[in-house]
């Protein structure tokens, strides 16, 4: 017998959020290394705020929310709101009723850009980091560096000469450019629409990118994220990220630090080792020297790092797919650098939840 096909003009339900969530839902372990990170970061939220005026959006409902947009792929906020209005799960992440109002996207970045001035996605970063090593997850000896092309929100159309004093185009949403015979670098251009992005390429034969360049350190023992900074991409940002990062690597005792062939320089490695750390690059020596020698090569511990740093790539690999940053969504170096870190913070959170999953 065919089914009558009604149409419910109400909803009215006596099952909450969290009792239509399933109990192995992947989303329920990550909420609760979530929520514990957040509660790490309570009173930094209160210094952030007034005790007069209106209630904002609360601090820990626009990470979460945040969370979801990178772990769900959304690419905007206003489809973000969007999926939070109908979207039991996102509202139960979030810890919205079913008949809380949703924030307006306008709103909701203002209220993001408060974060952003605070410097929360550092913060946040570190506190996940902190609940990987209450598990014991996280290797102190052997780590991995290397980096990537973010590729900027801003068109090479408007990439133009500084101090250009050309007539307006024939259609300023659109216009029409011919680059023919035109030399352009960046010490000579610059993009109107993210002054900060730079005209770069990943290597020789490749076509030329507006971009940043974003690195990361990972550890080798489980293949968690440990550092994360942006730079402008220069020919030597992967190298100047490196040093620093490796700067930050906490305690005394000497560390391994593998990495491709770009980072296979006598400065870095001379650098990396008054840092005392032992850089196990890969050896650059096509038509040149390398850096490192069979002092370094013939140990065991560098084939071992050469193997394990092949890891990193799968962080790259989510946070370009999964993580939405194979196009950035935001301008300027401080706000990208906020929503990189920020996204392997999110990286870092699957990554947990996948290790205790693990028998």
């Amino acid at each position: 017998m065919r089914g009558h096909d009604d149409q419910a003009a109400h909803l009215f339900s006596y099952v909450s959020p969290e009792q239509r969530v399933p109990a192995d839902h992947p989303l329920r372990a990550i909420r609760q290394m979530t929520d514990r990170v957040l509660a790490k970061l309570s009173r930094k939220f209160t210094r952030m705020y007034s005790d007069i005026g209106r209630p904002s959006i609360a601090p820990e409902k626009l990470l979460r929310t945040l969370l979801l947009q990178v772990l769900y792929t959304i690419r905007s906020e206003r489809m973000l709101m969007e999926q939070l209005e109908y979207n039991l799960l996102f509202r139960w992440f979030v810890g919205l009723n079913i008949d809380d109002p949703v924030w307006d996207a306008t709103v909701f970045s203002k209220n993001r850009d408060r974060l952003l001035a605070a410097d929360v996605a550092a913060l946040f970063f570190q506190a996940v980091l902190d609940e990987a090593k209450a598990r014991d997850l996280i290797s102190d000896e052997h780590f991995t560096v290397d980096g990537t092309l973010l590729d900027a929100w801003a068109s090479l159309k408007s990439f133009k000469k500084v101090g250009d004093d050309s007539p307006p185009p024939d259609d300023p949403g659109n216009p029409t450019v011919n680059f023919h015979g035109e030399s352009r670098s960046n010490a000579t251009h610059a993009s109107a629409t993210d002054p900060d992005a730079k005209l770069a390429r990943k290597g020789h034969g490749k076509e030329a990118k507006l971009s940043y360049c974003g690195s990361v350190l990972m550890e080798n023992r489980n293949g968690l994220a440990v550092d994360a900074k942006v730079e402008l991409a220069t020919g030597t940002a992967e190298r100047e990220a490196a040093f620093a990062m490796a700067g930050q690597i906490p305690g005394d005792g000497r560390v391994t630090l593998g990495g491709d062939k770009n980072y296979d320089t006598a400065g870095l490695v001379e650098d990396l080792r008054g840092l005392n750390v032992t850089p196990h690059v890969a050896q650059n020596d096509t038509h040149r020297r390398s850096a490192i020698d069979k002092r370094t090569t013939r140990h065991p511990g560098y084939l071992i790092s050469q193997n394990k740093r092949k890891r990193v790539e799968e962080i790259f690999g989510w946070l370009k797919t999964v993580g939405g940053l194979r196009k950035l969504r935001h301008r300027g170096l401080e706000r990208v650098e906020w929503m990189f870190t920020f996204a392997v913070s999110a990286y870092n959170l699957v990554r947990l939840r996948n290790l205790a999953a693990t028998p």
